[in-house]
């Protein structure tokens, strides 16, 4: 195709898209992604690569049971691709003026109810527990909140098992106890352009508030601002491709690509007063209008040490391709997205890019774990239909991701690590995320007995002791296990490749919450 030819097909593409975003929704009554997919493709023939990055889901209004006017978009909006942004956390002095300054930001803070539109910048706003309190949240509300959430997570280490190098007391400030995060923020966009502008926006808003001579005397302190993002390619600090798998949720509206999950999981496992998987409505935060239509969020901020990942991939292995296919089998696809199940030899880029098929796959015909390990992270984080699990279990236990990178992607071949941060903000979220993400800590990453692995654990998140233990690569915990013909292959010394510097447990109030929060006296 000519470039001429090349440009107007993309030109045609775009205004294809355009049209579909405000007419597919009425067009589309009972369809699905593959067909809705299969149906552009014949249209837009070359111009599909583009596409089907961009389309991570289909909205259908006539799905729609939520009030997604007053749920924050992150509950529910994919992260853009490429995304730009920062995280901003603050600490407030003076009640009065945290509750202005919330008045001021809440006309920016983004809704879902434009779920379907071009991806503006966003702007979030979520509270910790001693955040609510500087608010002057009242305490009748105050001790309506889970007994977790009013710990906070540094209190909580012994759920999460965050142990030795993970402790809290070895975490970076402002986290736990070594700071006073009251409330987070985070502008992400799909551009710089509009990540700035968004990002300014807020600063000019706040600066009143401010007092950067002397942070402590200001109404308002910023405790941290920290950039993240990633480019077209969508790959973590590792290499690998990310944010592929998060749970469709019932009564959205929002239909994402086909899964080996089925139907729909229940709005409530997500979002504050709508039912559950149980069918009942779960306790919230009250009065209603300070829970509903809010949610909690794990925040967990780790470093990577991606020069010792690929060290151990060439350490333990022969070849640079059996260095690759090691590296898939502990995170259980290729660096593309591909998953070992359907690509179970070698990489498949096609596969890897295509949202039709790249998450459309079950455990069942893998009983032995010869494509895809037990022990693989993803199919620890889901184990889809894997013997011995019950659907049910899995599904209660799934939790929307929105993580994001920061720092660049190092490169395979090298080993030695260069000084410079680079990691992962662990963003999940649920209607009971600080217990599934204990569960999850505890049992699905830290522990292998769920899986018959005895006291393996998640090879990319798990807690290892080899350094701990003087060099003692023989240690169980750190084996990680890959069944194999004529018998299976087990690699020793296992690192800890994230290691954890911080985290908290957060409330995403509604917008109808953060106003009433805003108007308290």
């Amino acid at each position: 195709m000519s470039n001429n030819n090349h440009n107007k097909a993309l030109s045609g593409l775009t205004d294809k898209w355009q049209d579909l975003k405000d007419e597919f929704g009425n067009r589309i009554e009972d369809s699905h992604f593959e067909s809705w997919l299969e149906g552009i493709k014949a249209e837009v023939g070359d111009g599909i690569e583009m596409l089907s990055r961009r389309a991570r889901g289909v909205f259908n209004p006539n799905l729609v049971t939520m009030q997604l006017e007053d749920i924050q978009s992150i509950i529910l909006r994919e992260r853009p691709t490429p995304y730009y942004g920062t995280i901003i956390a603050f600490k407030v002095n003076e009640a009065k003026v945290g509750r202005q300054m919330l008045a001021q930001v809440l006309p920016d803070v983004t809704g879902s109810k434009e779920w379907h539109k071009d991806m503006q910048a966003t702007l979030s706003i979520v509270m910790t527990y001693e955040g609510l309190k500087a608010l002057g949240v009242p305490q009748s509300s105050l001790e309506s909140f889970p007994e977790s959430f009013k710990a906070g997570m540094a209190r909580r280490a012994d759920k999460l098992r965050d142990f030795d190098i993970n402790d809290p007391d070895n975490w970076m400030a402002p986290f736990g106890d070594k700071g006073d995060i009251h409330i987070g923020a985070a502008v992400i966009a799909d551009s710089k352009e509009k990540w700035q502008a968004k990002f300014n926006e807020l600063k000019e808003t706040i600066k009143a508030h401010i007092d950067y001579d002397n942070p402590a005397n200001g109404d308002i302190e910023i405790l941290m601002e920290h950039d993240f993002g990633s480019d077209d390619n969508v790959k973590n600090v590792f290499g690998y491709h990310d944010g592929i798998s998060n749970p469709e949720i019932q009564g959205s509206g929002i239909q994402t690509p086909p899964s080996h999950n089925g139907k729909p999981i229940a709005a409530g496992e997500f979002v504050l007063g709508y039912e559950g998987e149980a069918g009942t409505i779960a306790p919230m935060p009250q009065p209603e209008i300070l829970g509903k239509n809010g949610s909690f969020m794990v925040l967990r901020a780790y470093n990577s040490h991606v020069a010792e990942f690929n060290k151990f991939r060439k350490d333990n292995t022969d070849s640079e391709e059996e260095a690759e296919l090691l590296g898939a089998k502990m995170w259980g696809r290729w660096r593309s997205g591909a998953p070992l199940i359907l690509a179970p030899d070698k990489d498949n880029k096609a596969l890897g890019d295509d949202p039709s098929r790249n998450n459309d796959f079950g455990y069942k015909d893998d009983p032995y774990g010869k494509k895809c390990p037990f022990g693989a992270h993803i199919r620890r984080m889901n184990p889809r239909d894997s013997k011995d699990f019950i659907l049910s279990d899995v599904r209660i236990h799934r939790i929307v991701r929105r993580s994001v990178g920061f720092g660049e992607v190092l490169p395979p071949d090298v080993t030695e690590d260069d000084g410079k941060q680079r990691g992962l903000f662990f963003i999940g979220i649920n209607a009971h995320a600080m217990e599934t993400v204990e569960f999850l800590q505890s049992q699905w990453i830290n522990d292998g007995n769920f899986m018959s692995l005895g006291e393996e654990k998640d090879p990319m998140l798990g807690l290892h002791n080899v350094k701990k233990n003087g060099g003692d690569k023989d240690s169980d915990a750190d084996k990680f296990t890959v069944p194999a013909d004529p018998i299976r292959k087990r690699y020793h010394g296992i690192e800890t490749f994230n290691t954890l510097y911080g985290g908290e447990y957060l409330f995403i109030p509604s917008l109808s919450a953060l106003k009433w929060i805003s108007e308290l006296s």
